[in-house]
């Protein structure tokens, strides 16, 4: 498997998440697995059959979480020296040219995208499109509805 590009906030939640879910959450299955066989017939029980779907999950989740931080190649953005241009890491404010809408986005590895929290990935378009460009410049990203400019008003590594 490749290196997994992260932040080091990104590989800090990716591991918050991986320690409640061994800690707190594989227990509490367990312990709903153990009521639902005290209550006889496990063919008809849909309180063991929901525990165990759950159990599942949960494993599943833990494998992916453990197998994506074993191969994570973590960049501090703070420690970045890449003279202005926008990098992995890096927070890009951003205006819309056509609306005159500004936001700020942080090109992160793709399984700590959250577009809802302003990170988007760096395999995205708008972050492919920004990688390398610095202050004043302009870029085109192909959107589902046409080719949108946006023009590049700061980079920042925090």
């Amino acid at each position: 498997m490749s290196a997994i590009p992260l932040t080091v906030r990104g590989a800090e939640r990716l591991q918050e998440e991986l320690q409640r879910l061994k800690t707190v959450e594989r227990p509490a299955v367990i312990n709903a697995i153990a009521e639902a066989r005290a209550q006889g017939d496990l063919s008809e029980n849909a309180e063991y059959d929901a525990a165990r779907e759950r159990q599942g999950f949960i494993e599943g989740r833990i494998a992916e979480l453990e197998g994506t931080l074993s191969n994570a190649h973590i960049i501090d953005p703070s420690s970045l020296e890449a003279e202005g241009r926008a990098v992995f890491g890096a927070t890009v404010d951003i205006e819309d040219l056509d609306s005159g809408d500004r936001v700020t986005y942080q090109i992160v590895g793709d399984v700590e995208a959250d577009i809802k929290s302003n990170l988007i990935s760096v395999s995205s378009p708008v972050a492919r499109a920004l990688i390398g460009k610095s202050e004043g410049d302009v870029v085109e990203v192909m959107a589902p509805a046409g080719v949108r400019e946006y023009e590049v008003l700061g980079v920042r590594y925090i």
